[in-house]
């Protein structure tokens, strides 16, 4: 009796599993027909009251059409039809005028998210981003209000600008990767809390999955202080993770203070350790990003050679930036940039001049 018993829970685990799966699909597929349906809704009923709005002139008459329709709806099919949702009714149809740009993988909630975006290439980019990466609607939120397109748009040049509108982030090598700043407020340390690299790690470690969603889609974590032996000396780089997109290692070393040109040597071990003992053929070279509060940008363009595709320094941020404190941050790194250009330029114009001295005393 014992082994029917057994047999029997053996041979119903397959079915069971068999029929959980018809059961998650069919309900899938409701949810995607019922979503479907209530976008083409509230669509139709956008484009009639802004078809209804453009054919009169005064705002007053838009303002006492949309309170006596809200009232004569609700009355007939109640809740859903306040004059603030067929407003949003409105905004959606005017957002995405073609019906057939709709996507049934986003509901009405990403969708009034995104129509709170005024500029058409920033939410063209979220749409796709939130389809390409599964974004729920609260991680859609968070990453509004990272400025995630502005982070990534402020280094693009105006070309690949476009290409974010029209395709979402494009991630083909580790370069790609790459952002200006992290914005790490999940971690929830305030400003002028003192802490150290340790507790840094451990913060993070305990937020992995808000981190993860911070890094951008294809991230894979792989261990937090993996030890390296070479010869007798072991190294532990911080945080080392895969992208499955990128097809490369990425090992980020936390940083509080500036960056120096040992930290950056030491990261450059780490890439090269991971590039020749675990990169496989067909994968690409690894990266190393040092996250810091201070990147000193001068020490890194000097330490690091022209073509540099493999170290990365980039600065965090423990409270989400206003767009106008993200744009200052960029035109100040410029001015910082140009500055240290003149100088170096001065300095080898300088060295040429007493070049050229010394060979006319010469008489070269």
């Amino acid at each position: 009796m014992a082994n029917e018993i057994i047999l029997v829970d053996e041979n119903i685990n397959p079915i069971f599993e068999e029929i959980k799966g018809l059961i998650n699909n069919s309900r899938d597929r409701v949810y995607s027909a019922v979503n479907t349906e209530m976008l083409n809704l509230y669509w139709n009923i956008g484009k009639i009251i802004m078809e209804i709005q453009q054919g009169n002139e005064r705002a007053t008459y838009g303002e006492a059409v949309l309170e006596k329709l809200s009232k004569k709806l609700t009355n007939e099919f109640g809740k859903g039809f306040s004059k603030r949702n067929l407003e949003r009714m409105r905004r959606f149809y005017v957002c995405f005028p073609i019906a057939t740009t709709l996507l049934s993988q986003l509901s009405w909630s990403h969708y009034l998210e995104l129509i709170k975006i005024e500029e058409e290439n920033k939410r063209n980019f979220y749409l796709k981003e939130a389809v390409n990466s599964k974004w729920s609607v609260r991680e859609l939120q968070r990453q509004k209000n990272s400025l995630l397109y502005e982070r990534l748009a402020l280094s693009q040049d105006k070309t690949k600008v476009l290409e974010l509108a029209e395709k979402g982030q494009i991630i083909k090598t580790g370069k790609d990767l790459v952002k200006d700043p992290f914005v790490l407020e999940f971690l929830d340390i305030k400003e002028n809390t003192e802490y150290l690299e340790g507790d840094l790690e451990k913060n993070i470690l305990e937020h992995l999955k808000e981190f993860l969603l911070e890094l951008g889609k294809g991230f894979m974590f792989v261990g937090s202080q993996v030890r390296l032996t070479l010869e007798e000396d072991h190294f532990y780089p911080d945080l080392v993770f895969y992208n499955r997109l990128a097809k490369c290692f990425v090992i980020i070393d936390l940083k509080i203070g500036k960056v120096t040109h040992q930290d950056i040597g030491q990261m450059q071990m780490y890439v090269n350790y991971y590039d020749r003992e675990e990169k496989k053929k067909d994968e690409n070279p690894s990266i190393g990003i040092l996250l810091c509060t201070d990147k000193n940008e001068t020490v890194v363009k000097y330490t690091l050679p022209e073509n540099n595709e493999s170290i990365f320094a980039s600065e965090y941020k423990l409270h989400l930036p206003t767009e106008n404190e993200l744009i200052e941050a960029v035109e100040e790194e410029k001015r910082n940039f140009e500055l240290n250009e003149n100088w170096f330029d001065f300095g080898k114009r300088i060295a040429k001049l007493k070049t050229d001295l010394k060979m006319k005393k010469m008489g070269i």
